[in-house]
């Protein structure tokens, strides 16, 4: 029994993660193909040829992304994107959804931001019980001033969905910062700590007076 669990055991670490990849990548490149239907029907490559070629979205989407950064670096297609905006700011509702996902948009994309940049290790939910989280950025407002200290806002994402997670402003004084990357926290969570990254150096604290370790 012991010698057939070990081969299946080998054969599952095979398919489970081959599985789990092309279930994602599928399931990606069916929502990309959703661009197909801005085309009229006529001209769609199924009427076209007679049948369906996947990933065909994913190639007009990049193309639509792209082309919009072309027109949105210019002089012009600033202005039209001015526009947009003014407009969308006169509608109530719209203009505060717009704003905010524009705003994470902006802090997510920009190279000199902090956001997601950096994993942290926090106590979470109470004291004594120690979590990964993303440091999402250090400027707090009203908040800091209000705690009296210096606060950090991080994100702690749940697990296996890291999609999922809440929000929580620390004590920059009980934040410890780890060396691992982004991509091997989230491996971590994903994982639920089944998978750990090798540290390559000691978990450094963000200051002099951070938590116990």
């Amino acid at each position: 029994m012991s010698f057939l669990r070990r081969y299946l055991v080998a054969g599952l670490l095979v398919w489970v993660p081959l599985g789990v990849t092309l279930l994602v990548v599928r399931l990606l490149v069916r929502w990309l193909d959703n661009s197909l239907l801005l085309i009229p029907e006529a001209y769609r490559p199924e009427t076209l040829l007679g049948f369906t070629v996947p990933g065909l979205g994913v190639i007009l989407s990049v193309l639509i992304v792209l082309t919009t950064g072309v027109l949105a670096a210019n002089l012009f297609g600033r202005s039209l994107v001015g526009l947009w905006e003014r407009m969308l700011a006169r509608i109530p509702l719209v203009r505060s959804i717009y704003s905010g996902a524009k705003q994470l948009a902006e802090t997510m994309f920009n190279d000199s931001g902090q956001s997601f940049r950096k994993v942290l290790l926090i106590e979470f939910p109470r004291k004594g019980l120690w979590t990964l989280a993303f440091l999402t950025g250090s400027d707090v407002g009203e908040a800091q001033e209000k705690t009296g200290q210096q606060v950090l806002n991080v994100y702690v994402p749940t697990t296996p969905n890291p999609t999922g997670g809440y929000f929580v402003m620390v004590p920059k004084s009980e934040v410890i910062e780890l060396e691992m990357s982004v991509d091997d926290g989230l491996k971590m969570l994903m994982s639920m700590g089944a998978v750990v990254p090798n540290a390559r150096k000691t978990a450094t604290k963000l200051a002099p007076t951070s938590a116990k370790p």
